[in-house]
Parts: structure tokens; sequence; C-alpha cells
């Protein structure tokens, strides 16, 4: 079995910035992603940014230029700074680790982006 662990949410202003973390534990053999996604109240949960094995990286549009996600392979953690955060940044963000054929889930943080 494998865990993922997230921290570093919280409540900040417009124009601020947040840095998550999502350390995974357990079972972990190679890696082949790390992800995060977040689902706002009443919308489907979408992808914000991915780092492979390979190291390349893929962001949604609205966030490129403000999110930054890197992954640190020695402690099986994978980050998400979060820079000129926006309202609708506003969810609860998830981070998902694909390892052993199988995708794994994070319980969940929440962010929240005050005007």
């Amino acid at each position: 079995q494998v865990q993922l662990v997230e921290s570093g949410g919280g409540s900040v202003q417009a124009g601020g910035s947040l840095r998550l973390s999502c350390a995974a534990s357990g079972s972990i053999f190679s890696i082949q992603l790390m992800g995060w996604y977040r689902q706002a109240p009443g919308k489907q949960r979408e992808l914000v940014a991915a780092v492979l094995s390979s190291g390349s990286t893929n962001y949604v549009d609205s966030v490129k230029g403000r999110f930054t996600i890197s992954r640190d392979s020695a402690k099986n953690t994978v980050y998400l700074q979060m820079n000129s955060l926006k309202p609708e940044d506003t969810a609860v963000y998830y981070c998902n680790m694909g390892t052993g054929g199988r995708i794994y889930w994070g319980q969940g943080t929440q962010v929240t982006v005050s005007s």
C-alpha cells in the first residue's frame, strides 16, 4: 500500500503565495508520475500540474507562469509552489502518484484565496 500525505494548504489574500507538499510512503517502486489536481465547489476535478519520471512537467493553462511543480525523488515528495494566487484558485487540492501500475490519491488540502 501507498499513502500520500499533503500539507501546506490554507487561506491567503489574492496575490499571495502558498507551497503545497505531498509525501509518499509505503510500498513505492518506480514512480511514473506525480501531480496535483484541484476541485472547486460545483466543478469537476482538474489537473493542475504533473511531473513525469523523465522530469518533464505539464500545467493547466490557467496556472502557467504562476505555479511550479517540483519533485524530490530521494524523499518521494512532490511540491507545488503557487504564486500570484487568485480567488479562482480556491479549491481542494489533491496529490496523486502513479506507481506500480496504480494511481494513488491524497486526502486533499484546502486552499482559499480571498479578494
